[in-house]
């Protein structure tokens, strides 16, 4: 009898489910998707009907596949459980040359041997409308990356992108920095008084009140003389409010909280976070037991549950924490509005596998998610932690200050799992006082111990971080689960942004081309339109609304800008952005242009003046000069000054020639960024991020110089299907455009990435 053919799209995932089935089953991997639009005129006909072609790097693949399909009986189709996923197996199953009857589409939410069988034993038919709403958005990404990119070519510099979400994502950078730079700080002022009743400890109230009023100290003056009145009068209690707290668990994640809480709580950047989530579904050995998928799939915006892991998790519980740390009933979370509910929450897949257990088969970073999924939907399904708030009233002449006590009486879900709270939150924390009261009555007196009097200023609104921009595409509903770790690294790719303090920053590139952007397409590029089509690709695979609709009426639109924006738009390559600076030799205007390297000013009498300079070097410098205090030479003692040298500005030791000790500034001063991804050559090192004296980006091993190995592209932590090599990387041609290369030159190994030219939204 023939074999039953599995494909699903990776690799690493075909060494699992080989391990679960016997041989009757041959298992292949379609490493992605297999087919893609063609290049000549968009590759789109008319009524947006899509030609594909197959994927010049894997027709070895789909060879392969035909031959295994002949072989076969029944063809299971496997790829990953989302919109995506059931494209890939539709170009799949329209290459194999097999009889549809012969042809099965099986999902896996967890790569768990019970699941695998289950999904096979009830197969099911490629969803044509999940289908037709991958291929709308495919079609309106080929749109916008083959329209719209080219203009910014023409009228900047080449190599950049432009793309339905990614462009959103970079005008909320910019608006945000906008608003920091408009910022100005305003004077406003705290009172504590630290105050004894007759039993201790000492508590402090704040100053909450002004006749009846709202308390609003604006300045110095303001504060002494309430210092004053405050030290002249009484203290007295005036109303004592007590009641009991419950703080609810949180649900288990899904996508996006689980990207914020790694960065929040480990500093994972989004990528970094969903390709260790990746290798967590697909499977790790795990001693005899072999591989084993140990958590769901990790793209979902939905917080459903299966009632058997519900079970499962209250008897985990009960056992670990006693019964009376589970809840009579279990606890059921809503998923938001517009959740595709698909599948369930990310969560573990076997409750007899606790982190301890799994330790041992664990690198650091895979225990720390696991950990992290694990406690989250532990704690999911506990009982509320439950506090005694205490709200003390303190009069004083026309003064109200009020004390807050907080006492745990029952730890609940929180001897599990605690969120890590962002700055704001903790901030807020701090505002409301919260701390451990003494015994007290209404009407008692209290003795005034100190009086402080604190200025702040009101602060500008934070910059992004990967997890809080992951929290503004979310909450604006644009983007999906699957999309937000390429959108991050689009804006990153393409230099539109930089990382300050791990924060994005817009670059003067970003800058530009957001402005260009906003100028000619703001009806189309903003979080509102974004949104809606979000909105159309779930109504289109709900079978709500026609897929060609809804492209005719984002067409009309783009095609209405396009016609104007290439008369309106500046053409920056060829005249330069205008600057209020002169050139020093030759007193002519300067202007900024885009380069190779990034941003610098120009003679605008180029090429009979050369004068150039860097912009960012500019930035390194003021920043420099800016600085209240530089650290003394580490090797001698003697300050460090200022210097500029052909690669930028520096600190070198007042030292020289005695000394010649030297420090970077700017970028190029920062520390390496790790990626993650462990060295092939010394496999005890990791690749880091690392700047040249030139500003240029490359890769290398931490530990250098006692391993040398270095690339100049990007590395993607992927074994080569070709010749097995531990690591590819991304490289970026003209001809090709984005494409996935082995790292070993003997191998001629390679993938197109044409969706990510057009588009960060695979």
């Amino acid at each position: 009898m023939a074999k039953n053919l599995i494909i699903v799209e990776s690799p690493t995932k075909t060494r699992t489910l080989k391990k679960f089935l016997g041989r009757g089953y041959d298992v292949q991997a379609s490493v992605g998707h297999i087919r893609d639009l063609e290049k000549k005129n968009l590759g789109i006909g008319k009524d947006f009907e899509p030609r594909y072609r197959i994927l010049p790097a894997k027709r070895d693949v789909v060879k392969k596949l035909r031959q295994a399909a002949k072989k076969a009986e029944i063809v299971f189709l496997a790829p990953d459980p989302d919109r995506e996923g059931e494209a890939i197996a539709w170009h799949i199953a329209e290459v194999l040359e097999k009889e549809p009857e012969a042809i099965r589409r099986v999902t896996f939410n967890e790569i768990t041997k019970q699941a695998v069988l289950k999904a096979l034993e009830h197969p099911g038919q490629i969803d044509q409308r999940r289908v037709e709403a991958q291929q709308a958005r495919r079609i309106l990404d080929r749109l916008m990356g083959f329209k719209l990119s080219p203009l910014l070519w023409e009228k900047v510099k080449q190599g950049l992108s432009a793309g339905r979400v990614q462009s959103v994502a970079l005008k909320m950078v910019c608006e945000r920095q906008a608003e920091i730079d408009a910022f100005e700080p305003v004077e406003y002022w705290h009172l504590d008084a630290d105050l004894e009743g007759p039993e201790p400890p000492v508590f402090t109230a704040r100053l909450r009140h002004i006749g009846g009023k709202k308390a609003g100290v604006g300045n110095g003056e303001d504060a002494e003389r309430i210092v004053s009145d405050l030290k002249a009068g009484t203290f007295r209690i005036g109303k004592i409010e007590r009641k009991e707290s419950k703080q609810k668990p949180l649900p288990p994640f899904i996508t996006s909280r689980l990207q914020q809480e790694a960065s929040r709580r480990f500093g994972f950047s989004v990528k970094r976070t969903m390709g260790i989530a990746q290798g967590l579904y697909e499977g790790k050995e795990i001693g005899d037991r072999g591989s084993i998928g140990l958590i769901t799939y990790m793209r979902t915006d939905s917080t459903r549950v299966a009632n058997e892991a519900i079970e499962a998790v209250r008897e985990v519980i009960a056992n670990t924490y006693g019964a009376k740390q589970l809840p009579a009933e279990p606890n059921i979370y809503r998923s938001k509005k517009g959740a595709q509910d698909a599948h369930e929450a990310v969560r573990p897949t076997t409750f007899d596998l606790p982190p301890e257990k799994a330790a041992p088969f664990l690198k650091p970073e895979d225990l720390k998610l696991y950990r992290l999924i694990w406690d989250r939907f532990v704690a999911s399904q506990m009982p509320p932690a439950v506090f005694d708030l205490t709200r003390v009233d303190i009069d004083n002449g026309d003064y109200m200050l009020r004390a807050n006590g907080k006492i745990m009486k029952s730890p609940g879900f929180l001897a599990v799992y605690k969120e890590v709270r962002g700055k704001a939150s903790k901030e807020k924390e701090e505002e409301q006082g919260e701390g451990l009261l003494p015994p007290l009555t209404e009407g008692q007196e209290l003795s005034l111990k100190e009086l402080k009097a604190e200025q702040k200023f009101t602060r500008p609104p934070a910059r992004f971080s990967e997890a809080t921009l992951v929290r503004a595409l979310e909450d604006n509903g644009i983007g999906r689960p699957s999309t937000y770790a390429s959108i991050l690294s689009t804006l990153s790719d393409r230099n539109y942004v930089e990382k300050v303090e791990r924060r994005f920053k817009p670059s003067p590139l970003g800058k530009m081309v957001n402005q260009m952007l906003q100028a000619g397409f703001s009806d189309i590029i903003n979080e509102g339109y974004t949104a809606s089509l979000e909105q159309q690709l779930d109504r289109i695979e709900e079978g709500e609304l026609e897929w060609r609709a809804a492209l005719t009426e984002f067409d009309t639109k783009f095609s209405r800008d396009l016609e104007t924006a290439g008369d309106q738009m500046p053409n920056v390559k060829k005249d330069g952005v205008p600057t209020d600076e002169v050139c020093p030799d030759c007193k002519s205007p300067l202007v900024m242009r885009f380069g190779r390297y990034g941003s610098f000013l120009g003679c605008t009498k180029y090429p009979e003046c050369k004068y150039t300079r860097d912009v960012e070097q500019d930035a390194d410098e003021k920043a420099a000069e800016d600085a209240k205090e530089v650290e003394p030479c580490e090797k001698c003692g003697q300050p460090m000054v200022l210097k500029r040298s052909r690669y930028g500005a520096f600190y070198g030791c007042s030292g020289y020639p005695d000394c010649k000790n030297i420090r970077k500034t700017g970028p190029a001063a920062e520390p390496p960024k790790l990626t993650g991804i462990k060295c092939p050559e010394c496999k005890e090192g990791e690749i880091a991020e690392k700047r040249s004296r030139r500003g240029k980006i490359f890769y290398s091993c931490n530990r250098y110089p006692d391993c040398k190995f270095a690339l100049w592209n990007p590395p993607v932590e992927r074994e080569c299907p070709q010749c097995g090599f531990p690591l590819v990387t991304k490289k970026t041609t003209k001809k090709k455009g984005p494409h996935l290369v082995c790292h070993k030159k003997e191998c001629d190994w390679e993938e197109l990435l044409e969706g990510e030219a057009e588009e960060a939204a695979s």
